[in-house]
């Protein structure tokens, strides 16, 4: 159950929608107006790519999608299941998605393709995060799962049924972050351009040692108890 989960789940949760908000932002104005931190309108785009005989960029949107993929399989070669778990090596995961982002700044402002496919390859690697927290599957790289489950725990709610408000809380956090981390994106790449995805890359080390300082802080508890 979501009741049982520690405060920093919904704290994380928050950072790293925040995070795929504003990466989104940046690609959304930049990487030729694609979003980039879910794949639904670049899967779309691959199939009237086809339709239209526009077979480069068609190559192009499924070098993103393969890039998603490889992200999401980096995630899952470290992570050992979809639970959450104290211990494990989200930090490291995260300082490589901050580095990804990083190396996509070099690239785009070189002109390279390279850049999209790295930024791809980050949001999928966070993706890959995800966790079955009291039957609902949560990501923080797109919210449309998360409308979804919130409206129907809220039918369930209108039918008599009880109410996870923690779980409902997780959830508006995601939703808040993804839109406010969209806004910031938006600032951002106005102001400094490709430059702006140093500010999540940032984000996602600060949080890595976040995580880590309370995972060491943790352990010290765990032997004095």
């Amino acid at each position: 159950m979501v009741s049982k989960l520690p405060r920093w789940v919904e704290y994380g949760a928050f950072v790293l929608a925040f995070v795929a908000g504003s990466v989104n932002a940046i690609g959304l104005l930049g990487f030729k107006h694609q979003s980039i931190s879910h794949l639904s309108g670049t899967a779309t785009l691959v199939g009237t790519g086809l339709s239209d005989g526009a077979f480069s960029d068609t190559l192009h949107l499924l070098g993103i999608l393969l890039s998603f993929l490889l992200g999401a399989a980096l995630t899952g070669s470290v992570l050992p299941s979809r639970s959450l778990k104290l211990g494990r090596h989200y930090d490291s995961l995260l300082v490589v998605e901050g580095g990804l982002l990083l190396i996509s700044i070099y690239f785009l402002n070189d002109g390279s393709l390279l850049g999209h496919y790295t930024a791809s390859a980050a949001c999928g690697l966070q993706n890959g995060f995800a966790s079955t927290y009291s039957g609902a599957v949560v990501r923080t790289t797109h919210v449309t799962g998360i409308f979804t489950d919130l409206g129907l725990m809220l039918g369930a709610r209108l039918r008599g049924e009880s109410f996870d408000r923690r779980k409902a809380i997780l959830f508006v956090l995601i939703i808040s972050g993804f839109i406010s981390g969209g806004g910031l994106g938006a600032y951002l790449f106005n102001a400094m351009q490709f430059f702006a995805l140093a500010i999540p890359a940032c984000i996602c080390f600060l949080l890595a040692l976040g995580y880590r300082v309370y995972r060491i802080s943790a352990r010290r508890r765990l032997r004095q108890a």
